[in-house]
């Protein structure tokens, strides 16, 4: 569709390309120009109307898209999803709708859920720390799109080759299994791998599998929400479980299933280490429970060894490992998978299958498994190790060396973010925050990752930003007093 956006007089009172498209874009879904459900713009039809890069698009839509205002699916397109209600007959009809006791759970558990990260207030030309976002400027697009044009070759020729295989493209969960093995030392098949709509795909059926009504479900505290709203929509019984500087406090729970992040717990970044993970798998051997482990975001180490998943150390099969290519792809792929103990595959497969008969995304699917196999993810991956590893050495030195007084950072050694405790009041870190944002300067605190009443804290990306960006955003931060 043409959409016509009021991106110059944007551009002119923002300064960036990135700034004058985002507010642009927002402004016609909230003003209802763009009415609810209406598709947008390819990210390349916007790009040639405007003269901007895709990756600029695609980061404003990924934006958009955390914050509510566009839902995207692989191969559907990108829609508006701002929806505000009327008093009236409107919201006459949507009360009197009765969902069943899941879709209560569900209607519940997910209206707080996300990951918090609101868009800067003011005519500041923002510096956004918005976590989870990888660098698209760095992509090898060339490549990428060769795949995606040989894969689409390939369908045209295969109609309708893989229409039920549910459990993925083999050459893709082979890739992946190798992958696997070869980086992180992992006992890894095909057989027990299954592709999914990204990593939140694969933690809600499991839920749904292995949680029935009030069973008890290990959850860290703080963690991340999407797990938290995934167990409540299944029924499950929430049992936090708090974590300290080492990751989660391994306790005799009165549960039949975990959900951790051992490698990089979320969002502190805590390695969890030996002694805690052999404990965690005796807690599951005990109480018969499974440990799902959730690597959402351990591709990147800037120093140090690699860490072993937890799956490594399973011998009994209790082991679910998530993994995610949505920090190391275009995070618009939303291609994720799990590697499952061999007892939980046939019904791991049943369940998506209901869901998803047809696997979605095939063309990309097809795409990446000739992307890995090629050699072009991991040539990918060690470029990005290395300019990830500069900004995470340069934020985490200006943090200390210009806000110490503020922010306590939690040493770490991977990942796309710094996470770092607010050494005030929370009253005092309510102001901060809010005047930084007028300095035009976001980070996440977490939002609803955390209990109320929790003590403050920010949470920094840095993949998406250059260098000069970083320093930017930290001098106007400490500037603010």
């Amino acid at each position: 569709m043409e959409l016509q956006l009021a991106y110059q007089s944007h551009l002119q009172r923002y300064g960036t390309k990135y700034e004058a498209l985002y507010h642009a874009v927002r402004e016609t879904i909230v003003t209802g120009l763009v009415p609810y459900g209406a598709k947008l713009p390819s990210s390349r039809e916007l790009a040639a109307t405007y003269g901007l890069s895709r990756g600029t698009v695609n980061q404003v839509y990924d934006m958009l898209a955390a914050e509510g205002y566009v839902t995207a699916g692989v191969g559907s397109g990108t829609f508006a999803a701002f929806l505000e209600l009327k008093a009236g007959r409107e919201a006459t009809d949507l009360a009197a709708i009765r969902l069943s006791a899941w879709g209560e759970r569900v209607a519940r558990a997910t209206q707080d859920s996300g990951r918090a990260f609101s868009a800067a207030v003011g005519g500041a030309d923002a510096v956004r720390f918005a976590p989870g976002l990888p660098d698209a400027a760095s992509f090898p697009q060339r490549e990428w799109a060769r795949c995606l044009y040989a894969a689409a070759r390939e369908q045209l020729r295969m109609e309708r080759a893989e229409a039920f295989a549910a459990q993925g493209h083999l050459p893709l969960r082979e890739a992946i299994a190798a992958h696997l093995r070869r980086s992180r030392g992992m006992d890894a098949d095909a057989e027990r791998i299954v592709v999914t709509g990204g990593s939140m795909q694969a933690i809600a059926l499991l839920a749904q599998l292995l949680a029935g009504a009030d069973d008890g479900v290990v959850v860290e505290e703080p963690g991340y929400s999407g797990i938290r709203a995934a167990v409540a929509a299944a029924g499950g019984r929430l049992v936090p479980a708090p974590v300290d500087a080492h990751g989660i406090v391994v306790q005799g729970w009165q549960a039949k299933l975990a959900f951790v992040t051992p490698g990089r717990q979320y969002p502190t970044g805590a390695v969890l280490p030996l002694e805690r993970r052999q404990a965690l798998l005796a807690w599951a051997g005990q109480r018969g429970a499974f440990v799902v482990e959730d690597d959402y975001d351990s591709e990147f180490r800037h120093r140090g060894r690699p860490v072993e998943p937890l799956q490594v150390l399973d011998e009994e099969g209790r082991v679910v490992y998530i993994g995610t290519f949505s920090k190391t792809m275009p995070p618009e792929l939303r291609i994720g998978f799990v590697l499952l103990p061999l007892r939980l595959v046939r019904p791991f497969v049943a369940a998506k299958r209901l869901f998803e008969p047809h696997p979605a995304s095939l063309l990309e699917q097809r795409a990446l498994a000739a992307f890995m196999s090629g050699g072009m993810y991991e040539r990918h991956l060690r470029r990005m190790k290395r300019i990830y590893g500069r900004r995470f050495a340069l934020l985490g030195g200006l943090l200390r060396e210009k806000l110490a007084d503020r922010f306590e950072v939690v040493p770490s050694d991977a990942g796309l973010h710094l996470f770092a405790w607010w050494t005030g009041t929370s009253e005092a870190y309510g102001l901060y925050r809010e005047a930084c944002r007028a300095a035009g300067v976001e980070w996440s605190d977490g939002g609803s990752d955390m209990a109320p009443g929790h003590r403050p804290f920010a949470c920094f990306g840095f993949g998406h930003l250059p260098e000069e960006r970083i320093r930017e955003g930290i001098e106007r931060m400490a500037l603010v007093r």
